[in-house]
């Protein structure tokens, strides 16, 4: 072969060679893009799946729908007894208190003051009424025999009397001396009969004030035996009621440093120290806004969630509601409320005066309604809709609203335990 041709059959299969490496690039490139392409859109659909599976759902319910009107406030007791310091005791000391927030029984003893230095004066003032009643006793005693020997004195001159009487009616019969003897004799036997019977009423009338005034010793002590008495015995204060003891704030030291009675604290005559609410009267008071008076009535139905106790609901009756309404500031604008008090069927025995809790007013019953709740119910093209799971995908389904409550509404145009999105689905997957 000559060298000329050599250049020109080389060429054609440079090209081909080229052309073949060209292709395999781009056959690449392809199979690259394409994996890319899988990867990407497999990790979207993971990404989506993933988006609805992890939606929050609620099943439709059936039953009986409350349609309600949800207010705030607290537990209290409408029968309450306040337990307060003796008047007329003084350096009222507390030695013992019973255990803060426990149960206590009518008469059981809660408050103890000391009462040493009240029995110290307690057997001072009964040794002095023990002296004052012996002296009157004796005092006593010495006139009753006063009066006995004065008695006889008495009888003695009366005989005397009559004796000189019957001397001196002889007269006629023996001589005038012996007669006026007879005479000066009777006159001196009637005027010791005279000094006789003055010295009875005296010694009578000395007796009498000398006892007398024995005696009001003697009830002057015993009064202050029974004072002392009297206050040994409100040393020892009782419940007047089955219920709870609530110490109140001690102020002695203070405002600031307020805190509730102990053991060792003194308290003023007459003071407030504690407080015993009745459990058995225990009442729902809460606060119902303006707007929604006139939606509730006396004899409404009520069920109390408390904040203590979330896992415990407690039914009752709403029994009176306050004629006018109160002004709160605590907001701006200020709002304007009423105030409910729903009487508790079978309180917890757990619940104590001044919890706070939630109350339910029922304003109405829907029976056999289904219900889900409030968030999963959204608005598509102006109208109430829900997101009904069906298989891997939501459905947004048209519902009409019968009612609503605060956490939950009721509807129509869904099936009793279908399960509803309670956020909104992406919207490939609507």
């Amino acid at each position: 072969m000559s060298a000329g041709l050599v250049p020109v059959l080389v060429e054609p299969v440079r090209r081909r060679a080229a052309r073949r490496i060209r292709w395999r690039v781009w056959i690449r490139i392809f199979i690259a893009l394409a994996i890319i392409g899988g990867i990407t859109f497999g990790w979207r659909q993971f990404r989506r799946t993933r988006q609805i599976a992890d939606l929050p759902t609620a099943a439709a319910r059936r039953g009986d729908f409350l349609v309600i009107v949800r207010c705030r406030g607290e537990l209290t007791a409408r029968r309450s007894e306040q337990l307060t310091a003796p008047l007329d005791v003084p350096d009222l000391q507390i030695v013992w208190l019973a255990p803060p927030g426990g149960a206590v029984k009518e008469g059981e003893v809660v408050v103890r003051f000391d009462a040493s230095k009240a029995q110290q004066d307690l057997k001072e003032k009964s040794a002095a009424f023990e002296q004052a009643q012996a002296s009157l006793e004796q005092a006593t005693a010495q006139a009753k025999i006063t009066a006995d020997q004065d008695n006889i004195d008495l009888s003695t001159a009366k005989y005397a009397v009559e004796k000189a009487k019957l001397e001196a009616s002889k007269q006629k019969i023996v001589s005038v001396l012996q007669g006026e003897e007879s005479e000066i004799d009777l006159r001196l036997a009637e005027e010791k009969l005279k000094v006789q019977q003055a010295a009875l009423i005296a010694h009578r009338k000395t007796g009498e004030a000398k006892i007398a005034s024995l005696q009001h010793q003697r009830d002057t002590a015993k009064r202050q035996v029974d004072i002392v008495n009297a206050q040994i015995a409100q040393m020892n204060l009782q419940s007047p009621l089955n219920g709870v003891i609530n110490y109140m704030p001690n102020y002695s030291q203070g405002w600031m440093n307020a805190q509730p009675f102990k053991v060792g604290d003194h308290a003023v005559p007459g003071g407030v120290l504690a407080e015993i609410p009745d459990l058995a009267t225990l009442e729902m008071e809460s606060k119902v806004d303006e707007v929604d008076r006139g939606r509730i009535n006396i004899g409404d139905s009520v069920v109390v969630h408390v904040d203590a106790f979330p896992e415990r609901t407690v039914t009752g009756k709403l029994v009176s509601i306050t004629p006018l309404t109160e002004q709160s500031f605590n907001e701006w604008p200020p709002t304007r409320s009423f105030r409910a008090f729903a009487k508790l069927d079978k309180p917890d025995p757990r619940m104590r005066p001044g919890m706070n809790a939630g109350a339910d007013l029922v304003q109405t019953k829907i029976p056999d309604a289904i219900s889900v709740p409030a968030k999963a119910v959204f608005t598509l093209n102006g109208k109430p809709a829900v997101y009904v799971k069906a298989h891997n995908q939501y459905v947004a389904t048209a519902v009409s609203i019968k009612a609503r409550n605060p956490d939950d509404v009721a509807i129509e145009g869904i099936a009793p335990g279908a399960l509803v999105a309670l956020t909104e689905p992406p919207k490939e997957k609507r």
